[in-house]
């Protein structure tokens, strides 16, 4: 038995230790069944570690990789070919989301949206070594970390949100592009979702979960992972006391540090990235903050050039990322690596924001589930390009008068509800075109192909019709950032969205959320220029 605590119930609960959890510090052999059987926790509670040695490393190697790789590609055009060939690409979306990419904004800039994946897949003799588990050798891997990196449409910022592996959610129908295997919607942990076809069923998933266009994936696996710990030559952590993540029944990543401030690399780093143990109150969530923690410091390390001189050691360092990783079919070769990578490094650090996914406990507290209100509120902001630190420059806050009376203004509106998860609301379009026509807006129409877009917008197509558009929010109740420009339309359109799914009056929670441009504080945000950042150490497993 182990002492685990239940936040937000003011009490610490006994609860029986499932077999092989921690930091995939259990001997190999020795986890427990595959990720969504009966018995399994996380969060802030139980939970099988199927990440095993050097998955959590991916949190911030992912992220690094299109710096790093590319380095070496320098070396010349059969290198580069070569490094092309390692790459191992797959679909990027395997469900049938109807959701859009977003318009460009006024300079015709678009935001970009990678999702990370961490595989916990045994199918090499390296990987089963690194992770343990020899008898899940065959079993389908598990997406095991799961990061959303969004870089704003300027590039000014970025955002990187985590979601909590067991968080239970829709993952939506999926076609396996490798024999059609059709996989029905379900409910399951979100770890899961990677086994319903590939990386594109995440995709899919991470789409009607949040309502966020996707454009990327990286996947990568235990090896090749662990390779890239010296690549920096160490990054500086922080513990507010001494700490040594072990115990009598063998719980703990090995991680032995005294209080302050450590460079540490090679095993010492992969031994942070795995700790449970030891820091906060021994949970997945606490691990996440410290590896938010390393990524930030990482990414302060590589944007100094430390340690990246020696084109050796930035060949091996390719070599090792480029075979290890599978990526999206849009994102297959290593020039198209190397731009993403000079995006992400055209992002001040001081403008770089992490957190986790604002979450809770299920009622049975056998998984974790987005926090209602919080987690939506953080979706939202990335959805409108909104920075999480909170540092966006405000726009003047003007309202130009309508071009016409409303009777001449044609409006368009759209049914935007063909949510996979929810199902689409047939008819949205027609009821809130009759709304407008009672409203006076007798050139109001319905456009009867149905889409699906997590917000009610009202698009104008110039600068000249942006009155109109005000107007036409202000009579449906919508907020003024609903209004949005638009390139694609010709006309004033409504889209009647997923968070509009009934009624002729728009939800009040709806507009509450969409002018609140705050990052909620239960998404635990850390900045990427945060030096200061210290990791809280658990006193059970102090020293």
């Amino acid at each position: 038995m182990r002492q685990s605590s239940v936040r937000g119930e003011g009490r610490r609960q006994a609860v029986p230790e499932p077999r092989g959890t921690g930091e995939g510090d259990s001997p190999p052999g020795g986890e427990g069944p595959a990720s969504g059987d009966a018995g399994r926790r996380h969060g802030g509670q139980r939970t099988t570690a199927k990440g095993g040695r050097g998955l959590r490393m991916v949190r911030w190697s992912a992220l690094a990789l299109a710096v790093l790789v590319l380095g070496a590609a320098a070396g010349g055009y059969v290198y580069y070919n070569h490094l092309n060939g390692n790459l191992k690409k797959e679909a990027l979306d395997l469900g049938d989301s109807k959701l859009g990419k977003p318009e460009p904004n006024a300079a015709g800039q678009t935001p970009l949206n990678i999702l990370l994946i961490g595989s916990d897949g045994r199918n090499t003799a390296e990987n089963v070594e690194l992770g343990g588990a020899k008898q899940d050798a065959d079993r389908k891997p598990l997406a095991d970390v799961q990061m959303l990196v969004h870089v704003s449409a300027d590039r000014s910022n970025m955002s990187v949100i985590s979601i909590p592996r067991d968080t239970r959610v829709t993952i939506p129908r999926c076609t396996d592009p490798d024999g059609g295997r059709v996989y029905p919607k379900t409910e399951a942990a979100i770890n899961q979702s990677l086994q319903h076809g590939g990386p594109g069923c995440t995709v899919a998933t991470w789409k009607e979960l949040t309502g966020i266009y996707i454009d990327h994936f990286m996947m990568i696996d235990f090896s090749g992972v662990v390779s890239m710990a010296d690549a920096v030559g160490g990054v500086p952590v922080c513990v507010k006391d001494n700490v040594y993540s072990h115990d009598s029944k063998g719980h703990g990543s090995g991680l032995r540090l005294t209080k302050g401030t450590h460079s540490v690399k090679g095993v010492q780093a992969l031994q942070w990235l795995r700790t449970r143990y030891g820091f906060e109150d021994n949970t997945d969530i606490g691990r996440a903050k410290a590896q938010h923690m390393y990524m930030s410091s990482m990414i302060r390390q590589l944007k100094k050039g430390t340690k990246l001189s020696d084109p050796g050691k930035l060949m091996d360092l390719a070599e090792a990322a480029t075979d290890a990783l599978t990526v999206d079919h849009g994102l297959g070769d290593v020039k198209k690596l190397y731009n993403l990578g000079n995006d992400l490094k055209r992002v001040p650090t001081e403008r770089t924001t992490m957190v986790t996914m604002p979450w809770q406990y299920s009622a049975d507290e056998q998984f974790v589930e987005p926090k209602p209100g919080d987690a939506e509120q953080t979706f939202a902001l990335l959805r409108n390009d909104t920075a999480l630190d909170g540092k966006d420059k405000k726009k003047p806050d003007k309202t130009p008068a309508p071009t016409a009376p409303k009777s001449e203004v044609p409006v368009v509106v759209q049914n935007g509800t063909a949510s996979m998860v929810y199902g689409p609301v047939s008819g949205r379009a027609g009821v809130i075109t009759n709304e407008l026509i009672g409203l006076g807006y007798t050139k109001a129409a319905a456009n009867t192909v149905l889409i699906s877009q997590a917000d009610t917008t009202v698009a104008y197509p110039n600068e000249a019709e942006q009155g109109d558009a005000l107007a036409v929010a202000k009579a449906l109740g919508l907020p003024k950032s609903a209004v949005k420009s638009s390139k694609s339309v010709q006309d004033v359109t409504v889209v009647v969205g997923n968070d509009w799914r009934a009624g002729t009056a728009y939800p009040k929670a709806g507009a509450a959320a969409a002018d609140d441009d705050k990052t909620p504080e239960s998404a635990d945000a850390l900045n990427g220029e945060d030096k200061k950042a210290c990791m809280t150490v658990n006193p059970d497993y102090s020293f």
